[in-house]
């Protein structure tokens, strides 16, 4: 009995994991963080993006019991495996892929404690933490890194207002983001 239930449960998580990915990743390839916000549409830009949605759903899971536990490391698992097989679709070599996925896991750990830091203080933190991480290779005026930094706060917010049982089986809504550029 317990095998079978653990194999639904694992499942389960892989189900609601690749769902929430598959979530996380469309709302970062949303056109507006390139065209308003001023994201870099460049590898990094895409990254940094996606990122940060998966970083929103891991801090919304945080601390909300074990079944949300495990679809949170699930979809870390996830992305870190769906990185491992785009370097080898890029044609990075064999032994190369594993240096290279530490260097995202370090990335995605570094500017995900970042964020949620900043998250945790005020829209100041945040511009600033967005700044130094998104927004590193490019000169942007500051509206734009403002909006993508009022999107990230209100997302929290509106990720925090939504049930966390349909979120651990992989049900979420993005916040739509909006800049001052668009109509609201």
């Amino acid at each position: 009995m317990g095998l079978i239930n653990s194999f639904r449960e694992s499942r389960r998580n892989a189900e609601a994991s690749n769902n929430l990915y598959i979530a996380a990743v469309e709302q970062a390839r949303s056109q507006i963080f390139f065209l308003d916000f001023g994201v870099p549409d460049s590898v990094d830009g895409r990254f940094d993006l996606v990122i940060v949605h998966i970083m929103l759903l891991v801090r919304r899971l945080r601390q909300q019991g074990k079944a949300a536990a495990d679809v949170s490391q699930a979809l870390l698992n996830l992305m870190f495996a769906d990185m491992d097989r785009n370097l080898r679709e890029m044609g990075v070599g064999d032994l190369s892929v594993g240096r290279q996925v530490k260097k995202i896991a370090k990335a995605f750990y570094g500017r995900a404690e970042t964020w949620e830091q900043a998250l945790d203080q005020d829209i100041k933190s945040v511009i600033s933490a967005l700044a130094e991480t998104v927004y590193r290779s490019v000169d942007v005026p500051s509206e734009p890194i403002s909006s993508l930094a009022s999107y990230v706060m209100a997302a929290d917010k509106h990720l925090a207002g939504q049930p966390t049982g349909a979120i651990v089986l992989g049900e979420v809504e993005f916040l739509v983001p909006q800049s001052e550029k668009s109509p609201s």
